[in-house]
C-alpha cells in the first residue's frame, strides 16, 4: 500500500490567550501573556501562585442538562475540536467509519476526581456525584468528541504526561498514513488548576515563583535566573486527513504534517536527556525527507526549568549541527504557560500557523538569556515576513518521552 500524505484541514484552540486558533496566534505574535495570579473556587487558595487560567466563560457548546457528564478538560476539548471540525467543513455523512479521534491528556478529569475527595473527606458527604466516573475518566474528552462528531472509527486516548497530545497527533498521522483511516481529529486538553494538583506540582519544586510586580512575566524560558514552569489549562485540535480525502471533498488544505519522531530517554524519570530528545528530532527529520535547511523554526518545549532549557538547547545543536545557529527557536509557554497534556497540540497549532503566515511568535520577556542557552530564541518580539518551508514542534515529558512533529507548507 502506498503511504498516504497527511494534510491539515482544520485548527482549533482555547487557552489563557483566548478562544479560537486565530486569536491565540495573534495574541502570541503580539507577545501578550495569559499568565496571572491563580484564583481557585472556594476557600482553599494558593496565594502568590502564577497560573495561565482561562478566566472568561467557555463557549456554550453543551446543554446545561449535559454538563454533569463533562469535566472541564472535556469542555475545553470539545471547544477546540468543534472549531477544527467546523473549519474543515467535514460532516458526519462523509464515511464516519473511516473517521477517528486521537486525544491526549495528562491527568484527565482531575477536577472531578478532586471534587469527589473533597465531598467525601472534607465535607463529610457519604457519596460523590453520580456521573463522577463518566466525567473523570481519562478518555472522557475523546469519547465525547467522537460522539458529537459521529465518528465511528478508532478512538484512542494517550496519557504520557507533557507529550500526550503531541503523541496523539503523531499516532494519528501514522494511522492515516498507513491507511487505517481517512481522517482523524487529533489534539488534547487539560484542566488541572485545582488546589490539590497545583500543590502536588509545587511539591516537586519546579513551579516558577511569581514576579510580584508583573505576574504575567513569571514564566521566562531560556532566561538567566528563570525560576521554573507556570501551569496552564487549554484545549487544542487539528483535523488531519489523507490528501486523497481532502481533495476528494474539495477541502481547503492549511498545511501538511510530514513526519513524527518519538523516543524515550530511559535514563531518569524527571531529568531530561539531550540524547533522547535528539533521537526524536533526528527521526522526524529523516522521515520528512527534507534537508535540515528546510526547517526554519522550532517551537521549543521550553518550559522554563533550569535543566530542561539547557538540555533542549544541547539537543537542538546535536540534531542540527552548524545549522542550529540559523534556526529561529521560541517558547510560547512564556505566554500560555505549560498546559501539560494539551501543550503539544496547542504548540503544534501555533507552529502550523507560523508556517502558514510566515511569522514566528517570540519568547516573551526574554531580556537576558542564560549563557548556556545561546540560540536565537526570538526574544521579546515576533518575526514577520518569513518564508518558512517547514517548522518543528518539540514536546518532552516526565517519564522520558520525547516527540518532534514537522509541519510544512502544502505544495
Amino acid at each position: 500500500m502506498t503511504a498516504q500524505r497527511v494534510v491539515i484541514t482544520g485548527l482549533g484552540a482555547i487557552s489563557s490567550l483566548g478562544v479560537g486558533a486565530d486569536h491565540n496566534f495573534e495574541q502570541a505574535l503580539a507577545g501578550h501573556s495569559g499568565i496571572g495570579l491563580l484564583q481557585l473556587g472556594g476557600d482553599r487558595q494558593r496565594p502568590g501562585t502564577p497560573a495561565a487560567q482561562i478566566r472568561g466563560p467557555l463557549p456554550e457548546l453543551v446543554k446545561t442538562s449535559e454538563l454533569p457528564v463533562f469535566d472541564r478538560f472535556a469542555l475545553l476539548g470539545w471547544a477546540a475540536a468543534s472549531e477544527a471540525l467546523a473549519q474543515s467543513g467535514l460532516d458526519a455523512t462523509v464515511a464516519p467509519e473511516r473517521s477517528g479521534v486521537f486525544w491526549g491528556t495528562g491527568m484527565g478529569g482531575a477536577l472531578t476526581v478532586e471534587s469527589g475527595y473533597v465531598d467525601l473527606f472534607i465535607d463529610g458527604k457519604t457519596r460523590v456525584r453520580p456521573m463522577s466516573v463518566v466525567a473523570g475518566m481519562n478518555n472522557a474528552s475523546a469519547a465525547q468528541i467522537a460522539l458529537r462528531c459521529g465518528f465511528k472509527g478508532s478512538v484512542n486516548n494517550y496519557s504520557s504526561a507533557c507529550v500526550s497530545s503531541a503523541q496523539a497527533i503523531g499516532e494519528a498521522y501514522r494511522h492515516i498514513r498507513h491507511g487505517y483511516a481517512d481522517r482523524v481529529l487529533a489534539g488534547g486538553s487539560e484542566a488541572l488548576l485545582s488546589y490539590g494538583v497545583v500543590s502536588a506540582w509545587d511539591a516537586l519544586r519546579v513551579l516558577a515563583p511569581v514576579d510580584a510586580e508583573h505576574p504575567e512575566r513569571s514564566c521566562r524560558p531560556f532566561s538567566a535566573g528563570r525560576g521554573g514552569l507556570v501551569l496552564g489549562e487549554a484545549g487544542a485540535a487539528v483535523m488531519l486527513e489523507s490528501l486523497e480525502s481532502a481533495q476528494a471533498r474539495g477541502a481547503t488544505i492549511l498545511a501538511e504534517l510530514v513526519s513524527y519522531g518519538t523516543s524515550n530517554d530511559a535514563t531518569h524519570i524527571t531529568k531530561p536527556d539531550a540524547d533522547g530528545q535528539e533521537r526524536a528530532m533526528r527521526q522526524a527529520l529523516e522521515q520528512s525527507g527534507l534537508p535540515l535547511s528546510a526547517i526554519g523554526y522550532i517551537n521549543a518545549h521550553g518550559a522554563g526549568t533550569a535543566a530542561g532549557d539547557v538540555a533542549e538547547t544541547t539537543s537542538i545543536k546535536q540534531a542540527f549541527g552548524e545549522l542550529a545557529g540559523k534556526l529561529l527557536v521560541s517558547s510560547t509557554k512564556s505566554m500560555h504557560g505549560h498546559t501539560l497534556g494539551a501543550a503539544g497540540a496547542l504548540e503544534f497549532v501555533l507552529t502550523t500557523q507560523a508556517v502558514r503566515h510566515g511569522a514566528v511568535p517570540p519568547t516573551a520577556f526574554l531580556d537576558k538569556a542564560d549563557p548556556e542557552c545561546d540560540l536565537d530564541y526570538v526574544p521579546r518580539e515576533c518575526r514577520r515576513g518569513l518564508d518558512l518551508q517547514a517548522a518543528m514542534s518539540n514536546s518532552f515529558a516526565f517519564g522520558g518521552s520525547n516527540v518532534a512533529l514537522i509541519v510544512s507548507a502544502f505544495r
